[in-house]
């Protein structure tokens, strides 16, 4: 079993910056690959990048040169550096371990001036 808590959304003007966290309880971090997804309203989830356990990393198309994943096992988190956010960026974000059940409860991110 694993617990996933997201932190880190709030409102930010286009143009500005975020960094999420998610803490993971349990072990399961060291031996999984990590992800970021989000859902827009009236949009389904979508996969936003990847962290995998040898350190490479994936990232949507939409996303790719703005944000950047990262892990840190000792600390138990993966974190999403987000910057240029656009209003399509948008959403609420998950935190997901790859390849299983185990879902964050989201962090709303809001882009709007």
């Amino acid at each position: 079993q694993a617990q996933l808590v997201e932190s880190g959304g709030g409102l930010v003007q286009p143009g500005g910056s975020l960094r999420l966290s998610c803490l993971v309880s349990g072990s399961i971090l060291r031996i999984s690959p990590m992800g970021w997804y989000r859902q827009a309203p009236g949009k389904q989830r979508e996969w936003v990048a990847t962290a995998t356990l040898g350190g490479r990393t994936n990232y949507a198309d939409s996303v790719k040169g703005r944000f950047t994943i990262s892990r840190d096992n000792a600390k138990n988190t993966v974190d999403l550096q987000m910057n240029s956010l656009k209003p399509e960026d948008t959403a609420v974000y998950y935190c997901h371990v790859e390849g299983s059940t185990f879902w964050g409860q989201g962090t709303q991110v809001t882009v709007s001036s």
